[in-house]
């Protein structure tokens, strides 16, 4: 621009010079006539101001050209088909079916006891006896009454079979004998109460009674709470609604807040039984507690399984726009002639389920649509855009 000035005022100043003599700006100051460079001057300012008023209509002619527009940036993404998953998200606590307490089968004073808290245990393993009150003694002689009975009868049922005898002797034997065999049978499980045993291997969580208090059958005479801690599950409750998405073998992943851990399982059980209160249904869930940190009642975020779709298109839900009409839309861009460069259109699209930040496509976008991701705000339906980079939808 500064070169045409400069060429315009050498040309005005040559051409200036009367009577057909071509006198320069060098020329005029040499001469030192001040009103002749003060004309001067005020006309070369005139051509100036001319001419710059023409370089700018020049350059805004220039930028209507689209080769020289200021294309929109954005970014893209390309639609790509994958597996979707969607997960019902539900709450429940850990619960286990061999946690229980054992209470005492007969009053007396607890003698002994042979565990403590926290000791592991294996099922018949005994955990305390009761004073018995004299009931072994009871039963030592029951069973040498016993054994002398079962001698009679013997050589009883020997006479007989000899025709030795009368047949009302070898009655009063054998009657005499299964007398005291079940005397000694009963003593003996009168006699099994007076022990507390594992129902099933598990941990000792608490000793309740201590030795030497008496105790007695019914509430609140509790001596010991078993656990079996690898036994675990969890309990749902599942909206009705659900019912024919959520079934035994669907995944589940269980998060435990307080833990900060996440564990992966499988459904195994569904009830048979609508709760009206509710309206759901119990979905049992297995819990491995390998590292043994599972508690029973601890709170655990739950997330079903309840759809799959092999080949669905998702999208991040941040790139979907709402018209008027309540339609949803995105942009795709068809690439053009020259690099980097686009043109992109409105497409109107059916959205499904949502898992997280992507959105599940049913219709109005097709595998490998490139579609506008940041910028997707600014820009208008029929617009050429400068695409910045592509990346696959991840």
């Amino acid at each position: 621009m500064k070169k045409i000035i400069y060429l315009c005022i050498a040309t005005i100043a040559i051409s200036s010079c009367g009577d057909g003599k071509i006198m320069s700006v060098d020329d005029l100051i040499a001469e030192g006539n001040l009103e002749a460079l003060r004309t001067k001057k005020s006309e070369l300012s005139k051509e100036q101001k001319a001419l710059n008023a023409q370089l700018h209509q020049l350059d805004s002619v220039i930028a209507t050209f689209k080769g020289n527009e200021k294309l929109p940036l954005v970014t893209t993404i390309v639609a790509k088909a994958d597996t979707f998953e969607h997960y019902l998200e539900l709450q429940g606590d850990v619960k286990t079916k061999q946690n229980v307490l054992i209470y005492p089968e007969m009053a007396g004073t607890l003698k002994k006891v042979y565990v403590k808290k926290g000791d592991k245990v294996n099922k018949g393993q005994l955990l305390a006896s009761i004073d018995d009150g004299g009931m072994t003694s009871q039963l030592a002689q029951l069973k040498t009454q016993a054994a002398l009975a079962q001698t009679t009868f013997e050589r009883q049922q020997k006479l007989w079979e000899q025709k030795i005898g009368s047949e009302i002797q070898y009655l009063q034997a054998k009657s005499n004998y299964e007398a005291s065999e079940s005397a000694v049978k009963q003593a003996q499980s009168q006699l099994g109460k007076a022990t507390l045993r594992a129902p099933f291997s598990g941990i000792i969580d608490d000793v309740i009674k201590d030795q030497g208090t008496v105790v007695s059958p019914g509430p609140g005479s509790e001596v010991f709470r078993i656990v079996n801690l690898s036994n675990m599950y969890i309990e749902v409750d599942v909206p009705e609604s659900y019912l024919g998405n959520v079934k035994k073998g669907k995944e589940a992943i269980v998060y435990f807040p307080i833990l900060g851990d996440t564990i992966v399982s499988k459904i195994r059980q569904t009830g048979n039984f609508i709760n009206p209160g509710n309206r759901a249904f119990s979905a049992e869930i297995p819990v491995p507690n390998g590292k043994g940190n599972i508690k029973p009642n601890l709170t655990a975020k739950v997330s079903l399984n309840d759809y799959t779709n092999e080949k669905a298109i998702t999208i991040p839900q941040s790139i979907i726009s709402e018209n008027a009409d309540g339609e949803q839309y995105v942009y795709i861009a068809t690439p053009s002639e020259k690099e980097n460069e686009a043109l992109i259109k409105r497409q109107i699209i059916t959205t499904g389920r949502t898992q997280g930040s992507m959105v599940e496509i049913l219709s109005g976008i097709a595998n490998g649509d490139q579609l506008i991701k940041e910028g997707a705000r600014s820009v208008k339906d029929g617009q050429n855009v400068q695409i910045l980079n592509s990346s696959s939808n991840e």
